[in-house]
């Protein structure tokens, strides 16, 4: 997987601004992976408590430039400062406990500030994303102007190279705009702070699929530090952990798992841009080389797959990266595949990474982040379960009608992490057996409190305290299998059909790869509801366009009995959310709209 295969943000060769950051002397040091403070596991009331006392100790964040080279440490105790100066600036501008203050989460010192200084303020941060490779201009302007208009902020700050576009999105959502270094130039006067209420909102964060209809994810302090306690508890964080990170802020796994939790539970971290990691991903792998501690850090499936397509069969893995520290090898965000961490394995075993440090885990904004995570050392963990299990039927055909039986393996996601409690549900809200498919509920003190002012979307989802994941999955001995999307479900003649299996049976073939096809259902002219297949063909000749085609519709019917209707389409066309993951909802929605235009082809 390439970076134009991934919603990841444009790349540009921009250099953090903003008063936070100084001229970079000639030599940095990084801040260290241990001092002299007790550790604590997030057991604070509030957010900013957690920062006074990371503040007190010399760990911190570390951002580096796209070869890795470390351009700023930032020890807790400066970003604590820059932050208490953020909240005054911020009340001197006018803003009351409660308000929202909307920033661009660009990975760097000067959002890390201005997050921090609103919580201080009492005002709710809100993350909004970076622009991506996928619609362009236009297309980001509206993503930021809706979810302005959801969110009801009153300031919108961002880095000054996107100043045309988010000064737009301010504009067209009547609220103020200002760039980070215009607004570092504001008064700060002394004054007191509001009081902290381990009750009160902490943020609002969108889920990656927040964009037409966004919904805002409001967390209280309270729930914050409960699910940062419970991750920091369930992957062990203890002596020379540090975390590396390429993940967006604007994500539930890059913000919350990989910013909050290192201030939280005081782990020193080293950051990589998402853009700069999307144009070198085995820089990721460098920084892990050259940490001199244990290491903690996360990817999607996708980055894993990134990094092993990345190296060459003739090059020894260990001539570059010493990866025999890397302790967690998180893995969430999207669908695990077992053969993607394979082929990891494959390409880095040489370089000293083992299997066990996989930890697949399960969670969304909803829930804070974690819902269950697998105890360390336990790796990936496989079910291989019979297709006509997942859909819900074929288990009384007999004779020759019946079909070859069929395996999806499903990926082990763990076990619910400590306070929260998991069922797996029938539609009608019955709980299930052990090992019975159902709709996954999860409850406990890091649920969201609900969406921002949106009552309505807030009790679909939510009963006596009780979240409706909308993922299907079953439970086996105490550990979660998550088998997908409840929405991205095909229904077709009473029965179901995953999308997953139908994008993975068209990854075997030759010159196809993960992200290149979505699958979806659409209702045909005579009103029968079938399945679509969008594949992105690389193939400029229209007669091995045609083959294709037909080599895919082939496979598609072997894989799942039914004729489907078969499009391809142009590389780089899929829509993507923040996280990178593929947005069958959008792209079924482009293709409906005739947004995205299939390769005409003879019939």
């Amino acid at each position: 997987m390439t970076n134009r295969d991934t919603d990841l943000p444009m790349t540009t060769d921009r250099q953090p601004t903003g008063s936070p950051v100084p001229t970079p002397p000639v030599s940095l040091v990084p801040t260290p992976s241990v001092d002299d403070m007790p550790r604590r596991f997030a057991d604070f009331a509030t957010l900013g408590e957690a920062l006074d006392y990371a503040a007190k100790g010399e760990r911190g964040l570390n951002f580096h430039d796209a070869r890795g080279t470390l351009v700023r440490p930032y020890p807790f105790a400066e970003l604590r400062r820059d932050a208490l100066e953020a909240a005054h600036r911020l009340i001197a501008s006018g803003i009351a406990p409660e308000d929202r203050i909307a920033l661009v989460a660009e990975t760097g010192p000067e959002f890390a500030a201005l997050f921090f200084g609103a919580v201080y303020a009492g005002a709710w941060p809100v993350p909004l994303p970076l622009p991506t490779s996928f619609g362009g201009r236009d297309s980001y302007v509206e993503q930021l102007r809706v979810q302005l208009a959801s969110c009801d902020p009153r300031m919108l700050i961002f880095p000054a190279e996107l100043a045309p576009m988010a000064s737009e999105a301010a504009r067209l959502a009547d609220v103020e705009g200002i760039d980070w270094e215009s607004f570092a130039t504001r008064e700060a006067p002394a004054g007191s702070l509001p009081a902290a209420d381990t009750d009160a909102i902490c943020y609002l964060q969108y889920s990656s699929g927040s964009t037409r209809f966004p919904h805002g994810v409001a967390i209280t302090h309270r729930a914050l530090l409960n699910n940062l306690a419970a991750h920091s508890h369930g992957m062990e964080i203890a002596g020379t952990d540090r975390c590396v990170s390429w993940l967006p802020w604007y994500h539930d796994m890059g913000l919350v798992g990989c910013f909050l939790s290192p201030v939280a539970n005081q782990v020193s971290t080293d950051y990589l841009k998402t853009e700069d990691f999307a144009r070198r991903p085995l820089a990721w792998l460098d920084l892990i080389t050259r940490n001199q501690g244990t290491t903690l850090s996360y990817s999607p499936t996708f980055g894993y797959d990134i990094c092993a397509r990345r190296m060459s069969s003739q090059t020894k893995a260990s001539d570059r990266f010493d990866l025999s520290r890397w302790r967690v090898a998180g893995n969430g965000a999207d669908m695990i595949r077992p053969d993607v961490m394979q082929s990891f394995v494959d390409a880095f075993a040489d370089a000293g990474f083992r299997a066990s440090a996989f930890l697949p885990s399960y969670g969304l904004a909803e829930a804070t982040l974690a819902v269950s995570l697998m105890p360390p050392g336990e790796g990936i963990r496989v079910e291989l379960v019979e297709e006509t299990e997942l859909s819900g039927g074929g288990h009384g055909q007999t004779g020759p009608q019946r079909r070859p039986q069929r395996f999806r393996a499903i990926v082990n996601c763990g076990k619910p992490v400590r306070d929260m409690a998991v069922e797996i549900r029938e539609e009608d809200g019955t709980p299930l057996p052990d090992g019975a498919m159902g709709k996954l509920w999860c409850k406990g003190p890091s649920v969201m409190v609900g969406y921002f002012r949106d009552p309505e979307a807030t009790a679909a989802c939510m009963t006596d305290g009780w979240l409706d994941t909308g993922d299907m999955g079953y439970m086996s001995n105490g550990y979660i299998y998550i088998v997908g999307r409840a929405k991205d479900m095909i229904i077709v003649n009473g029965r179901n059909h995953w999308p997953q299996d139908i994008e993975w049976a068209v990854e075997q073939l030759p010159g196809f790869k993960a992200g290149d096809i979505a699958a979806f259902a659409i209702t045909t002219p005579g009103g029968e509801e079938t399945p679509a297949v969008l594949v992105q063909c690389r193939a400029s000749d229209e007669e091995e366009r045609v083959r294709l085609r037909e080599e895919i519709r082939e496979r598609v019917r072997s894989v799942t009995g039914m004729n489907c209707v078969i499009e391809l389409i142009p590389p780089r066309t899929l829509p993507r959310t923040s996280s990178g993951k593929l947005s069958r909802a959008k792209a079924r929605n482009l293709y409906l709209a005739g947004e995205i235009k299939p390769y005409d082809l003879a019939a």
